[in-house]
């Protein structure tokens, strides 16, 4: 019985990670806890600045509470402006990041 020489060739798979094209003018409208404001008072802000409905609104507030702020809306800085300048006339403390 003969013996057959063989041989094996593997191709290396070589995994190639994209970067995903990052936002640059992108920017997170945040909401800061206070000790003044009641959660019924911040949740109707956020849907009528924000246009969130009750139930993003609710679960914002929450977030807003226990973890101190919240990302409440992305978008560009001139996008973001006028409902920082709504929340903050509010009595809400906010800022554009």
């Amino acid at each position: 019985m003969n013996r057959l020489n063989m041989t094996y060739q593997f191709e290396e798979e070589t995994d190639v990670l994209l970067e995903e094209a990052v936002d640059l003018d992108s920017s997170d409208l945040i909401v800061y806890n206070d000790d003044v404001n009641t959660f019924d008072h911040v949740a109707n802000i956020l849907v009528k600045v924000c246009k969130h409905s009750p139930e993003q609104a609710e679960q914002c507030t929450l977030i807003i509470h226990f973890k101190g702020k919240c990302a409440v809306k992305k978008g560009s800085v001139e996008e973001l402006k006028p409902m920082c300048e709504a929340i903050l006339d509010a009595g809400i403390q906010a800022a554009i990041v």
